[in-house]
């Protein structure tokens, strides 16, 4: 990828218990597309990845969302998991800063459970996503419509199903981040 990001800052909000690749993958097309990234955390040091069922490995956190200000990013990017978005989206921390992103109409993306949390900050309503088929009914009782492809572009918000569409999913993301703000996403 060209450097299409150079001089951006994107945040990856995470906890323990992510699916590794649904963070590295984009991760590294962000990097390679020169993008600052930083992994930000309610935990303060560490956060654990998993492959699936399986532990994976640990990873430095950047910012500890406490000191995190969503002022001083781009674009947002929730990986998914199940446990991940599952413990963010009861964390009110967690949930205004990614209204933040939402307020300010800056881009947002979300992968397999990861719009668990977008339901928890009132920003689906009246959108069109997709995510992993096991909240696809969350999303419809939030009000979303939900769709099955690899991905979904609502304006500033992306999502995507699951680990097999990375590689669509990594594109709409460079290319989603590197527009920037489009228009304010919807609060419910």
């Amino acid at each position: 990828m060209d450097n299409q990001l150079n001089n951006k800052k994107i945040a990856i909000l995470t906890t323990n218990g992510f699916e590794q690749v649904e963070l590295t993958s984009p991760r590294e097309a962000l990097q390679s597309a020169g993008a600052q990234v930083h992994i930000v955390s309610p935990q303060s040091d560490r956060v654990q990845g998993w492959n699936h069922y399986d532990k994976a490995d640990i990873f430095e956190v950047d910012v500890p969302l406490s000191q995190a200000n969503a002022g001083n990013y781009d674009a947002l990017l929730l990986p998914g998991g199940v446990a991940n978005p599952d413990q963010l989206r009861v964390d009110q921390q967690a949930v205004q800063f990614i209204r933040a992103f939402a307020d300010a109409g800056k881009p947002i993306a979300a992968i397999c459970h990861g719009p668990w949390t977008l339901i928890e900050a009132g920003i689906v309503k009246g959108r069109q996503v997709t995510s992993y088929q096991s909240i696809k009914t969350d999303l419809q009782n939030a009000g979303a419509h939900w769709v099955d492809q690899e991905v979904v572009i609502d304006n500033n918000l992306i999502t995507s199903r699951n680990p097999g569409d990375l590689s669509a999913f990594n594109r709409a993301i460079v290319d989603g981040f590197a527009a920037g703000r489009k228009r304010e996403l919807q609060m419910a």
